[in-house]
């Protein structure tokens, strides 16, 4: 047997891949006892091992903003020393403001024993469609405090030394409207414990307690040590990002998530202190959720190709205020948190750092725009055919659009980054389990954001009850007054989600004209019957870079598929056609118009141009270039936008736009607007920035120039100005 000072990197990577596989092996086990399609199909869940102290050392691509909750839970166990850990036990708990996202993720965590010594922890989590409240499904768009909300299992023993402690599993499984459903996934999360407690001791049986821990905390840090020279090839500097959320569940209230990421050498410190405060609904996340929406970021946005585990998650600082809305204080409602707070500081988070790959030579290619802005919520329970209750949490959501690339278009329904092997039910599996019928599910044209590279479409659905004359239906959303899928580089942001019910708009399956309700983010709990249809598309992803720069072959295939209109193209990319097919001459001289109508006059003064070859690159359409006048941001047109400093804003073109182009389906909040920012000497599109009304875009970009021009030399990588 290797000692722990002798262990070789072979045995490393052996344990290593071991530890990694475990936490598959547990996804397996909790897939096949699971019943519930948001489990079985969706993968809207968690599976992970931990250190003894909280630490999280391998995990699962499901829902990545579960990484660090476990944790959380953990160093509560530990804290608390009347919570007696022993061999066999298993703790059960869903309390966002202890360690939850929100009150549906409940989660399971289990202590694996080596001798008398805790070795590791296991943690497994699953989102229960009904855990009780004053709404089905337990999201309560009325609440007022969280009391009011699905019950909250603080941190309970569910497993006493082996013993399943079934009088507590009885008081959990009858708050719920679904205690069977709900039950049975306790029993998976159990199997699924079982599975880890099994392989890890077998490990400790084969390599010795002491090696299995020192290899757990040496995965740990070759990530960290992976993650801090990553950061090494960013720029230093600061970068800002915000995105908006509307709707408390009372009012139409406008609430802001604003991040700023100051880049030091191999630190990242990220401060939400510029948020709103917290809202008197439901929306809200605790501090548990803030930090599962940084995980959630820093993982698929800095960490693709390194092992997910603490060492990512330690590279960044946290600050947040307590009393905001993603740090809200108990009794704060919080049921929502997930699919509004955590979702949202995740897309500024990510906006950020996306940022930041994008002024950085060696990672530019990999910088997107944001994916599936939002989660829309449609929840469907009562009582079905059989005489059984049912319950239905629909996934269909997740198949918005992917965000485009620096260098390639957005994936069409790909979803959301931070649930990277996120699914959806076939249409005959939702079916199959729950008395509905859908009219359609398809891609939903003209939705993917505008831009060089254009966002992902999204996809959109049509769906009535069958077998049943009426249920329950919760409907409820952000996003649909707000664009959360936000572009770069002057890409336009996705389509906002667009939902209404159409009442008797269908009749023994033949569809009628009905009358049509359309709704806006939070219409709630609603009685739906056989003779309705609910139609929602959603939030498609953000375009990069200016559309008017879109290749004509690309417009052509996007005419022939159907995922941009004749009248999109001509609108929104300046393309012109004819019998179905690109005019590459008439299209060439409706963008040289569109250019020169966005600034009304071309800028021709030479002591506005900077005419030396820059040393760095400020992303797609922005670099820096020296002079004997100093540093200047400058345009691809060679145009100074600003001396001195990376702030360009102030020497752009900069235009409100009081009426948005109708092809790209935005809808703005009454508190919301958008502002174009174009290069005075050529009319490119330089960014589209969603803000407050009646304030100004803040620069997102405050670079210290010596990092960046000694990256950009280092790599070899300056361009001249196009």
């Amino acid at each position: 047997m290797n000692s722990p000072a002798t262990m070789n990197p072979v045995t490393f990577e052996v344990i290593r891949n071991r530890l990694v596989a475990i936490a598959e092996e547990m996804r397996i086990a909790l897939q096949s006892v699971s019943g519930s399609p948001t489990v079985t199909e969706a993968s809207d869940f968690f599976t992970g091992l931990f250190r003894d102290d909280g630490s999280v050392v391998s995990m699962g691509f499901q829902v990545s903003f579960q990484a660090p909750v476990s944790g959380t839970v953990i160093r509560h166990i530990r804290s608390k020393p009347e919570l007696k850990v022993r061999d066999g036990d298993m703790f059960i708990g869903n309390d966002p403001f202890i360690g939850a996202l929100h009150q549906n993720d409940v989660q399971m965590i289990g202590p694996i024993f080596a001798g008398e010594r805790i070795i590791a922890w296991a943690g497994v989590q699953a989102h229960q469609t009904d855990v009780g409240g004053m709404d089905f499904a337990s999201w309560c768009p009325k609440a007022k405090n969280v009391f009011q909300e699905g019950i909250r299992i603080p941190c309970v023993k569910l497993m006493d030394r082996g013993e399943l402690r079934e009088d507590v599993l009885e008081m959990i499984t009858t708050a719920s409207r679904l205690p069977d459903a709900l039950g049975l996934d306790i029993r998976a999360f159990i199997a699924t414990l079982n599975v880890a407690r099994n392989r890890v001791t077998e490990l400790v049986g084969r390599y010795g307690a002491d090696l299995i821990a020192q290899a757990m905390q040496r995965m740990i840090d070759s990530s960290a040590a992976r993650t801090r020279a990553r950061l090494a090839e960013l720029p230093d500097g600061e970068y800002h990002a915000a995105d908006f959320l509307e709707h408390d569940g009372h009012s139409n209230e406008l609430y802001k998530v604003d991040v700023h990421i100051t880049k030091k050498g191999e630190r990242l410190r990220l401060d939400y202190s510029g948020s709103s405060r917290q809202s008197p609904g439901f929306i809200n996340a605790t501090r548990a959720g803030l930090m599962g929406g940084v995980a959630g970021s820093l993982l698929t946005t800095l960490g693709w190709d390194i092992q997910w585990n603490q060492g990512i998650l330690d590279a960044a600082e946290v600050i947040a205020p307590d009393g905001l809305i993603c740090t809200a204080q108990f009794p704060a409602p919080v049921g929502s948190a997930t699919v509004e707070a955590i979702w949202v500081v995740a897309n500024a988070t990510m906006m950020g750092l996306n940022k930041m790959l994008a002024v950085a030579p060696a990672y530019r290619h990999r910088a997107q725009t944001i994916s599936d802005g939002c989660m829309a919520t449609f929840n469907l329970g009562g009582v079905n055919q059989f005489g059984e209750a049912f319950g239905l949490h629909l996934m269909d959501p997740l198949a918005g659009g992917s965000g485009a690339w620096a260098s390639k278009d957005g994936v069409d329904a790909g979803g959301p980054i931070s649930s990277p092997v996120s699914a959806i039910a076939d249409i005959e599996r939702n079916e199959q389990v729950s008395p509905l019928f859908y009219l359609h599910r398809r891609l939903a044209c003209d939705t993917g954001g505008a831009g060089r590279f254009r966002g992902g479409m999204t996809a959109e659905v049509a769906l009535t009850l069958g077998g049943i004359e009426r249920a329950e239906a919760l409907i409820m959303t952000h996003g649909a007054e707000v664009p959360n899928s936000a572009g770069l580089a002057g890409g336009w942001p996705g389509s906002t989600v667009k939902q209404a019910m159409g009442r008797g708009a269908i009749e023994n399956g033949q569809v009628r004209s009905g009358k049509w309700e359309v709704f806006g983010p939070k219409p709630g709990l609603m009685e739906m019957t056989n003779r309705d249809v609910f139609a929602v598309t959603w939030q498609g992803s953000g375009g990069w870079g200016d559309p008017l720069q879109r290749d004509p072959a690309a417009m052509q295939r996007d005419l022939d598929t159907g995922r941009v209109s004749a009248k999109a193209a001509k609108e929104l990319y300046g393309v012109v056609t004819r019998s179905g097919k690109v005019s590459k001459k008439a299209s060439e001289a409706l963008r040289r118009k569109m250019r020169l109508a966005r600034v009304g006059s071309l800028v021709t003064d030479e002591a506005r141009f900077c005419r030396a070859l820059p040393f760095a690159r400020m992303g797609e359409s922005l670099a820096l270039a020296r002079d004997e006048r100093g540093v200047h941001v400058v345009s691809n047109a060679g145009c100074i936008l600003a001396s001195g400093s990376t702030q360009w804003r102030g020497g752009a073109v900069a235009q409100t736009l009081q009426k948005l182009p109708r092809s790209q389906g935005i809808t703005l909040h009454a508190d919301l607007a958008l502002t174009a920012f174009y290069c005075p000497a050529s009319g490119a599109l330089l960014s589209v920035d969603v803000h407050r009304k009646g304030e100004t875009p803040c620069d997102d970009l405050m670079l210290e120039v010596n990092s960046l021009e000694a990256l950009n030399a280092a790599a070899g990588n300056c361009h001249a100005i196009q």
